[in-house]
């Protein structure tokens, strides 16, 4: 989610609660566009990160020291400075902009009191931290953005700050409903876009869920709406805010199964579909959401070269099997040779030299058929020349049909390993999955005597009725599981004709719940490429009755006379054992 308005003022809540009244004792810049500060509280120590990264800005309460460089910049000085042993007297939010001004007062060069403001704007690529004096003019920022780089606001020493006012946003806590009405219809379009687009600080996200608490199609525009929908919405817009208003946030995570999808300071009830996981503060939300965030897009990024490969030998294999499926069609004719040499040794004795065809009785199907004849050859080598093509025609169809097995296997094996970098979390599951790749041929070893140290581990779950479930992350693990982990009456789980996991449920020979039947389905859908989908059907069966085919792929297995059943992959409720 955006660092949108209803966040800041979320923050701003929690640092007037946390830091005013409390004293710089620390200010340090790790990062060209970061600033950590530490001020001390009757609480106790507090560190407040601020960044105003084009990227990511952020600004939250943590525990966390960073390194700071041997020298510290020019910016970190003059705070220094300035505010070394200032003390934090207020912190406010201009109406629901995304900034938030800390005033601090210090003693000057002279021993007098006097109040300096600093300024964090998280706002995107034009974030920025600036330094004002008490009468509003700029003493320094971290960025400097001259009239070369902005032709709306310059932000240099010496200059007025001021918050630019580039889309004459309304403020959405004192909107009338009349001006409400009046700015939707002004905008035109789907009412979802039209409102946060018109109003200060409201996100895409949140401007869905007004219009989803109003019942309302976000798609519809202002005009699609009746003078009672448009106060109904207005009605729905000032009760959300009135929560800001009155500071009544509850920040929380939203998670598809283990991934984190957004995070909000006010609830989201449109993402129903979602596991929520309530927080005691937004800065324990930002921290948790922005650390797995980071943690997904590090894995993604390493992933990319395994993925690559994969990719490409995915794309040639299946245009190798559209290559020999085209072949094999053009031998579902071949039977049809067969009978015409048949019927020219039973029927050709009749034959006058230089016929071009021959009509005869199909005792086959009873049919009358013609038959093309080369006018230069005999009854008898018409017919061998059939039978030749026949013969032929079949050695192509026995082959091709071993070579279209061979190559679908292929193709089902690499996708199997496309889910397992789908699911991967850590590093460690991607050196086991190119370990698998290289001993499957896929990626060449570079050296015969490095060894690979393989320190990923399988999925670990507990039902709800006490019994433990694990859940393969890849075909080195699913084999590892099924064949030597597993015992004969333990359970095993697999997504149907789809690429996914092994998970088994360790059965300690008693007979299972439903429950626990369910919650193993859920995690075998939830991991396997029909992750998403309201209905995966699970194959189960006895763990016993699972076996190896001979020269099978890692993960490959073959079973008969097994149970299925229907459900959804929503793993939410399912508690998973975490391992250090």
């Amino acid at each position: 989610m955006a660092f949108d308005g209803i966040t800041i003022a979320a923050v701003t809540k929690e640092l007037k609660e946390a830091l005013e009244g409390g004293r710089i004792s620390k200010i340090a810049q790790p990062e060209a566009d970061e600033l950590l500060l530490t001020v001390k509280t009757p609480a106790g120590q507090r560190r407040l990160c601020i960044c105003a990264s084009a990227s990511l800005p952020l600004i939250y309460l943590t525990d966390e020291n960073k390194t700071s460089p041997m020298q510290a910049p020019g910016f970190c000085m003059l705070l220094r400075k300035h505010i070394g042993s200032g003390r934090i007297v207020g912190i406010h939010q201009p109406k629901m902009e995304r900034i938030i001004r800390f005033d601090i007062e210090h003693l000057d060069e002279m021993g007098d009191l006097c109040q300096k403001t600093l300024v964090v704007e998280l706002m995107g690529k034009h974030s920025n931290i600036i330094f004002c004096d008490d009468d509003g003019r700029i003493i320094d920022s971290i960025k400097h953005i001259s009239a070369q780089t902005s032709s709306v606001r310059e932000v240099l020493p010496g200059r007025e700050y001021f918050i630019p006012d580039t889309m004459h946003k309304l403020d959405p806590l004192t909107v009338t409903q009349e001006d409400f009405i009046q700015a939707l219809k002004e905008k035109g379009g789907p009412i979802s876009k039209a409102i946060y687009t018109s109003f200060t600080g409201i996100s895409p996200v949140v401007a869905e869920e007004i219009c989803y608490l109003a019942a309302l199609e976000s798609r519809m525009t202002a005009e699609d709406l009746s003078g009672d929908m448009l106060i109904h919405l207005h009605r729905q817009f000032s009760y959300y805010m009135e929560q800001v208003r009155l500071g009544s946030f509850s920040p929380a995570i939203y998670y598809d199964g283990t991934e984190p999808k957004e995070f909000s300071a006010l609830p989201l009830s449109h993402f129903s579909n979602y596991r929520r996981e309530e927080l005691s503060s937004i800065s324990q939300v930002i921290r948790t959401y922005y650390s797995s965030r980071e943690t997904l897009t590090r894995i993604r990024q390493k992933s990319a070269d395994l993925r690559h490969v994969v990719q490409t030998a995915l794309e040639r294999n299946r245009k190798k099997y559209d290559l020999q499926s085209r072949q094999l069609k053009d031998t579902e004719g071949r039977d049809k040779f067969k009978v015409y040499g048949e019927l020219i040794n039973t029927y050709g004795y009749g034959l006058e030299p230089g016929a071009k065809k021959l009509t005869a009785l199909n005792y086959y199907t009873n049919e009358e058929v013609t038959i093309p004849l080369d006018e230069h050859l005999t009854a008898g080598e018409n017919a061998q020349r059939y039978f030749a093509k026949y013969n032929k025609q079949k050695r192509t169809f026995e082959a091709l049909s071993q070579l279209i097995q061979e190559t679908r296997d292929d193709i089902q094996y690499l996708e199997s390993i496309s889910n397992a970098l789908d699911i991967a979390r850590a590093e460690e599951d991607l050196v086991q999955i190119k370990e698998e790749l290289t001993q499957t041929g896929y990626i060449r070893r570079r050296s015969t005597k490095q060894k690979v140290r393989i320190t990923s581990r399988p999925f670990h779950y507990i039902s709800s009725d006490g019994y433990h479930m694990y859940v393969g992350k890849n075909n080195l693990q699913n084999e590892e599981l099924t064949f030597h982990f597993a015992s004969g009456n333990d359970w095993w789980f697999h997504a149907k004709k789809v690429p996914g996991s092994h998970v088994i449920v360790k059965s300690g020979g008693d007979e299972l719940p439903d429950r626990t039947f369910e919650e193993a389905g859920r995690l075998a859908a939830y991991y396997s490429k029909s992750r998403g989908n309201d209905k995966v059907e699970i194959d189960y069966i006895e763990k016993k009755h699972v076996k190896k085919p001979g020269g099978g792929k890692p993960g490959f297995v073959i079973y008969h006379t097994n149970y299925s059943l229907v459900i959804d992959s929503d793993i939410s409720g399912i508690e998973e054992v975490r391992t250090n």
